[in-house]
C-alpha cells in the first residue's frame, strides 16, 4: 500500500473568522431608499414607485436637473436618433418643445430622411433586407427629391440643413406636418440641426443629389448646434437619445470648440438614453465632457417607454407649463 501524499493545499479554518456587529457596518441600501408605495397611493405620484437606488435615482435625478434648467433659464438639448422618429414619438417631443421644456434639437441624417417622410407620405422606414436584394432599398423617387429639392431652395448664407427642410415642409403644406420635427423647429423658430455624413443615407443615392450643399448645409448646421452647446454650462441639460456614433462625435468637438472660444461650458448635466449602452455615448456624452464639472447619467430602456415615461414624470408631475 503506497503512502498518501501530501496535499498541497489545506482547506481553510473557518473557526478563526472574526466578525463585527452589523451595526458597525456601511450598508448601502435601507428601507428609506425603498419604494414609497404608501405615499404612491395617496398621492398617485409615479416618482414614489422609484427606489432612490441605482436607476430610480437616475430617472428622478434627470427629472429634476430638466427642471432645474428650465427655473435657471438654461437650454434643454434633445439629439436623436431616427429609431426615436420610427418608434411614433414625434409628438412628445413636438409637445415639449412647445411648452419651452425642450429647446434645440439634433438629429442625424436618417432623422431627417424619417421626419421628412412622414411629413409627405405619413409613413416611413422601408424593409431593407427585402429591398436591397433588388437594389432597391432607398431608392424610392419623392424622398430625395424633396430633400436635395429643400438644400437647393433654401441653404443660403448661414442657413442649415435642418431650416431648409423645416421651411419647404410648411411652403410645400405638407399633410403631415403638425408631426413633423423639423416643420414644428421652423415655425416655433427653435434649432434643429441636422449632422450628416455623406454617403451614409439614401438621399445621397440619387441623381438629384449636390454634394457642395449637402456639406455647406450641414456645416452651417454644426456651427449652430456648437452657439446651442456652448450656453449649456451653468445648469443645462444635454440628452442623446438613440445615436450610438454620428451625434455623440458631432457633441465632443462642439464642446471643444465652444470652449476654445472662451464659453464657460461646465457645471451641466449629459444623459445617454438608448436600448444598449455604446462605446462613443459612454465616453463622449456621459463620462469626457462633465469630468468634474457636471452629471452623467446613462439610462438603458426602449424609447418607446422611456420617452412617455420622462414625459410624464415631467408635466404631470413637475407642472412644467403647457403650450
Amino acid at each position: 500500500m503506497t503512502k498518501p501524499t501530501k496535499r498541497p493545499f489545506e482547506p481553510a479554518d473557518f473557526s478563526r473568522i472574526k466578525t463585527y456587529p452589523i451595526s458597525e457596518r456601511k450598508s448601502l441600501v435601507n428601507t428609506g431608499m425603498f419604494v414609497n408605495l404608501e405615499g404612491y397611493k395617496k398621492s398617485g405620484l409615479v416618482t414614489d414607485l422609484f427606489p432612490s437606488i441605482l436607476k430610480g435615482n437616475d430617472i428622478r435625478e434627470l427629472v429634476h436637473a430638466i427642471k432645474a434648467a428650465k427655473s435657471a433659464g438654461k437650454p434643454v438639448v434633445l439629439a436623436m436618433g431616427a429609431h426615436v422618429i420610427k418608434c411614433g414619438l414625434a409628438p412628445i417631443v413636438i409637445d415639449l418643445m412647445e411648452r419651452g421644456v425642450v429647446d434645440a434639437l439634433a438629429l442625424n441624417g436618417a432623422g431627417a430622411v424619417h421626419d421628412l417622410e412622414i411629413a409627405f407620405h405619413g409613413a416611413t422606414s422601408e424593409d431593407v433586407a427585402t429591398e436591397i436584394k433588388e437594389g432597391r432599398f432607398g431608392m424610392v423617387d419623392e424622398t430625395a427629391r424633396h430633400f436635395n429639392q429643400a438644400l437647393k431652395k433654401h441653404v443660403r448664407g448661414d442657413v442649415g440643413m435642418g431650416e431648409a427642410i423645416g421651411r419647404y415642409i410648411a411652403e410645400e403644406k405638407m399633410p403631415n406636418s403638425s408631426v413633423s420635427l423639423l416643420s414644428a423647429g421652423y415655425r416655433m423658430g427653435k434649432p434643429v440641426t441636422v449632422h450628416v455624413a455623406i454617403g451614409a443615407d439614401i438621399v445621397h443615392i440619387h441623381p438629384s443629389v449636390d454634394g457642395a450643399v449637402t456639406g455647406l448645409a450641414t456645416l452651417n448646421d454644426f456651427r449652430l448646434f456648437t452657439g446651442v452647446v456652448s450656453k449649456l454650462g451653468g445648469g443645462g441639460v444635454y440628452m442623446n437619445i438613440g445615436s450610438s456614433v454620428i451625434l455623440p462625435e458631432c457633441f465632443i468637438k462642439a464642446l471643444s470648440a465652444a470652449r476654445n472660444l472662451g464659453a464657460d461650458v461646465t457645471g451641466f448635466t449629459t444623459v445617454n438614453m438608448d436600448m444598449i449602452q455604446s462605446y462613443r455615448p459612454a465616453v463622449n456624452v456621459v463620462n469626457r465632457p462633465i469630468q468634474g464639472a457636471g452629471k452623467g447619467i446613462s439610462i438603458t430602456g426602449h424609447h418607446e417607454i422611456m420617452i412617455p415615461l420622462l414625459y410624464h414624470l415631467l408635466v404631470t408631475e413637475e407642472g412644467l407649463d403647457k403650450p
